[in-house]
């Protein structure tokens, strides 16, 4: 008898697997690690392998056809995930559809090409993005100044924007750090590589960097930046023809009416801010908040992410998946957007709201797309200079590296036709 029940159970579960045609990887509260999650979509994505990311459904999961490859990948990585029926997957779907919920289901169909705007030479700081992309195990491609300049750009999908100050002014760190080697390394290698490219300043090389990417996005690129690289960007579209940078960063002064004659026009996010122009002052601009000046502290810096129509808004959705609403700050060079200089035409997607700050914003540019996420690092509140780099094995639901990893699967979405 024993021996029967054994037998219709094996059949009963064998029956169930052949039936069991879909892969679900839940992103709510029951995802063991959500950061590696992302890698196991792009991972997929790779084996030519379509995924259907389900765009609040359990914190945005990920569901595709069953593979046992997939599966044992999952298991290899540590990520949780669902073996279910066809019917299952279907009802999924229907669930989702139903005009009367905020969900919707998007194909992400081919994997995108990374690339990540970083130094060759060795920085006293670790940059969020590269350490979340080597944990989730999803690769890519370091370019820097001479590879943009060469053209590189338009055969990546996406672009991050490391730790950078496209400014020339070496991120301002020359009034605390100008005797530090690391520092000294810096200014020569950026100073060998503009003389190199023909140019007789590091400021005009990284302008000249700086509309390249600037070009990449509006062939249809997207661009994601973090830190100090939002701001100085900007600044330095605006100050296109301006010397903005005194003499301790380029040799000579500075023009003494280059307030006056920034253009705003050529800005991606910001307007009407001003520059910062002590070079004893560890800021470039007035679009920064002054961390001192923050009435918080660690313990009660959060801010709030933005709701949007999965249905009608499907790009701010994608970006603003998480399992919480709420993510805690973290400071950076730029810790915050004031919100006054944030053009009106800009997506805000997060905000602490009682500090009038934006943290988290999106746009459209040309053919492209592009996301500033102020703040360093989401699980280190305040990094230092020459502080050890996050171990992201401490943090695999980070809530606030979930935002990045939004953005590097983001351009994996089937893009829908243009209504004529």
């Amino acid at each position: 008898m024993m021996k029967k029940i054994l037998l219709l159970y094996v059949f009963l579960t064998l029956f169930l697997i052949s039936k069991a045609t879909y892969l679900l990887i839940p992103m709510d509260e029951t995802q063991k690690n959500h950061l590696k999650a992302y890698g196991i979509a792009f991972w997929v994505l790779q084996q030519d392998v379509e995924v259907d990311w389900l765009l609040n459904y359990r914190g945005g999961s990920f569901m595709c056809k069953y593979h046992e490859l997939i599966e044992q990948e999952c298991v290899i990585r540590g990520v949780s995930y669902q073996i279910i029926a066809d019917a299952q997957s279907t009802a999924i779907l229907l669930e989702i559809s139903d005009p009367q919920v905020n969900m919707d289901a998007v194909k992400l169909h081919k994997a995108p090409k990374i690339a990540v705007y970083s130094p060759k030479n060795k920085q006293p700081w670790d940059d969020a993005v590269t350490l979340v992309l080597t944990y989730a195990e999803i690769p890519y491609d370091i370019v820097y100044d001479e590879e943009v300049m060469e053209g590189v750009l338009p055969l990546y999908d996406w672009l991050h924007l490391h730790h950078e100050d496209f400014t020339g002014q070496y991120g301002k760190f020359w009034a605390r750090y100008r005797d530090a080697n690391w520092y000294k390394e810096d200014v020569k290698v950026n100073e060998e590589i503009a003389h190199k490219m023909g140019f007789s300043k590091v400021s005009q090389c990284k302008l000249a960097v700086a509309k390249k990417i600037r070009d990449f996005a509006a062939g249809g690129g997207y661009l994601f930046a973090m830190c100090s690289a939002p701001d100085s960007y900007d600044v330095a579209l605006a100050a296109e023809g301006i010397d903005i940078c005194d003499q301790m960063f380029d040799g000579d002064p500075m023009d003494p009416n280059a307030q006056q004659k920034l253009d705003y026009s050529n800005c991606f996010a910001f307007r009407d801010f001003t520059i910062n122009t002590n070079p004893f002052e560890y800021e470039i601009s007035s679009i920064d908040v002054i961390p001192t000046q923050r009435k918080v502290n660690h313990r009660n810096d959060y801010f709030s992410l933005f709701e949007f129509s999965a249905k009608w808004d499907p790009v701010p959705t994608m970006l603003c998946q998480d399992h919480t609403q709420v993510i805690k700050g973290f400071m950076g060079q730029t810790t915050a957007f004031r919100k006054q200089f944030v053009k009106p035409n800009v997506l805000i997607m997060g905000e602490n709201k009682s500090l009038n700050e934006a943290r988290y914003i999106h746009g459209e540019f040309g053919k492209g797309m592009w996301t500033f996420l102020s703040g360093h690092d989401p699980e280190d509140y305040q990094h230092f200079v020459g502080d050890p780099p996050t171990d992201l094995n401490l943090h695999p639901n980070s809530p606030g590296y979930r935002l990045i990893l939004n953005n590097v699967l983001f351009p994996a979405a089937k893009k829908k036709k243009q209504k004529t």
